[in-house]
């Protein structure tokens, strides 16, 4: 009796982290789905100070939209920590060149981008710390956050290894002063930003 091989009705290809994202992502419109550390994590849409914060943000940044670089919103950096990691930063800057280098899909090589911009949200520490390591691995060569629990701006520079070795916090009243390496020269008025934004703990 020769034994023959058995096909089961459930035999298939497990979906990659990537595919369960994106799966995730259609079932749940308008939040935000991401791989950090090989982790799928999913925050709520924002709140409406937080979308006029970005509105205004992008008024700020306004100079930096040459033809050179480009500024944009919601554009997915694939991350080199994880086989499938990906964020996706409120704000960035990246090359004008940018859509041809998109690694997978939409996600876009982290070469492109000279900064990325978050707003504190209720992924707090997602912000503040996760995508700290996953943008400095990424050598992604500034990261702004826009804390609105702390009602701080923090401006990080110099990525090495998993950390950045500049780390600037600036208070209302203060005005920060952007790296030229982003394309152009950024002054943010800090106060005008925070207020903008709003609180947020």
């Amino acid at each position: 009796m020769s034994a023959a091989a058995i096909e089961r009705p459930c035999d298939h290809d497990e979906p990659t982290l990537l595919e369960e994202a994106e799966q995730l992502a259609e079932q749940l419109p308008g939040h935000r789905v991401e791989v950090l550390g090989g982790q799928i994590t999913v925050t709520p849409p924002p709140d409406i100070k937080h979308a006029c914060s970005l509105t205004g943000l992008t008024f700020d940044f306004q100079a930096a939209d040459t033809d050179e670089t480009c500024v944009v919103q919601n554009v997915s950096v694939w991350l080199p920590d994880g086989p499938y990691d990906y964020a996706i930063p409120d704000l960035a800057v990246v090359d004008a060149d940018a859509d041809e280098h998109a690694v997978e899909s939409t996600y876009y090589d982290p070469a492109v981008f000279r900064m990325v911009l978050e707003v504190t949200s209720t992924n707090y520490a997602q912000d503040v710390r996760t995508k700290v390591v996953a943008y400095a691995i990424a050598k992604i060569p500034v990261y702004v956050i826009v804390d609105r629990k702390k009602q701080r701006l923090h401006v990080l520079t110099d990525p090495f290894a998993n950390e950045y070795r500049n780390h600037r916090v600036y208070a209302p009243g203060e005005r920060a002063v952007l790296p030229d390496s982003i394309g152009a020269t950024i002054e943010l008025d800090v106060e005008a930003v925070l207020k903008k934004a709003g609180r947020r703990g």
